[in-house]
């Protein structure tokens, strides 16, 4: 299969090109700190010559849009990841970090009380994942945000500066900005949610200028070939819109080509947030960004076996990405290589909890399971 066929990112070499997402997971420490369960996930899945992209990972507290997702600014938090890194590194795996801002996507539940920002005092329709009273995490509405003021917006890509500092520090492969699904770089770059009047809006040029101003900050900490740039060209989580989204993503694909990018990382508009729709003909997709961007390109969402096989071989993507999938089958390489049978997903399991739903999906090669267990026990296959 050409999937299995080798290939770089950046400097690296993979003797792969299935990817493991990012994916929010919940499960970290107090701090926002990665613990002993993130480790044993990451190590599950790490695989000779692949590529993991870790959980979104807040640059400042501002930027949490979940409770228990890791971060990015602490002492403690560079330590807990560093054991994550050295963990995957063992197994012969490369990770990169994902560097993320929620933007208006976050609660004041999560940030310490302090009000979301945004590039306009616009909110947002989803909801947040925050801690009640009791402990419990339950959906929220998100409140109204503050408008960042023009020298804000330098300090914010200052952070993500920081931020790909200490990653470095961690012993990362690399950083993806995330730059999809509605946070931050994706609420500046769309004319729907950007509606300044400063350099940070109005032209596209302008509404780019905060994603391209903490690429160039990131660059210049990591060098070429370490840095990635997540897109979703035609998502709509977090309330989005866009005019003219063939006209915007064309011009940041065709800017991203004047760098050394270890990859571009496009979102298919079939996915929105964790679900599937029937996308248009005319939505932005890889095969699109990949008529402009003439770098790796990592292709994302909703995809099979078969289907990830075959954008490879019609070279829209060199790689492709697995969310549910690779979640609920730690072995996913090998078991797409050699197609044996996959465990289905327990989407309750998705966003925060213990162990299960998060390490005890069983490995092709396991006899018993604790998951195997106590399926037999609900009569619910894995």
């Amino acid at each position: 299969m050409k999937l299995f066929s080798q290939t770089h990112v950046g400097s690296f070499a993979l003797k792969h090109r299935v990817v493991l997402a990012p994916l929010t997971r919940m499960r970290t420490e107090p701090g926002n700190v990665p613990g002993d369960l993130m480790i044993e996930y990451y190590t599950q899945r790490a695989s000779e010559g692949g590529l993991l992209i870790t959980d979104a990972t807040a640059v400042a507290p501002l930027g949490i849009a979940y409770v228990d997702a890791p971060g990015m600014w602490t002492r403690e938090q560079v330590a807990g990841w560093k054991r994550v890194v050295d963990a995957v590194h063992a197994k012969g795996s490369l990770i990169f970090v994902q560097l993320w801002h929620a933007g208006r996507q976050a609660h004041a539940a999560n940030t310490g009380g302090l009000t979301p920002v945004a590039p306009s005092a616009l909110r947002s329709l989803e909801h947040a994942a925050i801690r009640d009273g009791q402990g419990q995490i339950v959906e929220a509405e998100l409140p109204l945000p503050r408008e960042l003021a023009t020298d804000e917006v330098a300090a914010i890509v200052e952070q993500f500066r920081q931020s790909a500092m200490l990653a470095k520090e961690a012993g990362f492969d690399g950083v993806e900005l995330h730059a999809a699904n509605g946070y931050l770089f994706e609420q500046f770059l769309l004319d729907g949610s950007n509606h300044r009047t400063d350099a940070y809006g109005g032209s596209l040029e302008n509404r780019a200028k905060f994603l391209f101003d903490t690429l160039d900050a990131v660059v210049e900490v990591w060098g070429p070939g370490r840095v990635a740039v997540r897109l979703s060209p035609s998502g709509t989580y977090g309330t989005m819109s866009d005019s003219d989204p063939h006209a915007t993503f064309g011009y940041v694909a065709g800017r991203l080509n004047g760098y050394v990018l270890a990859y571009v990382h496009v979102i298919e508009p079939r996915i929105r947030g964790i679900d599937e729709r029937e996308a248009a003909e005319s939505e932005v997709s890889s095969k699109d960004i990949r008529r402009v961007f003439k770098g790796t390109l990592v292709a994302a969402g909703g995809f099979t076996r078969e289907s990830a096989e075959q954008i490879v071989i019609d070279g829209h993507a060199d790689l492709v990405a697995f969310g549910r999938m690779f979640l609920a089958n730690p072995d996913l390489p090998e078991r797409l290589r050699t197609g044996m049978p996959l465990n289905r997903y327990d989407r309750s399991t998705f966003y925060g909890g213990d162990a299960r739903g998060y390490i005890d999906y069983p490995f092709a090669t396991s006899r018993v399971s604790a998951r195997q267990t106590a399926d037999a026990a609900t009569g619910e296959p894995a």
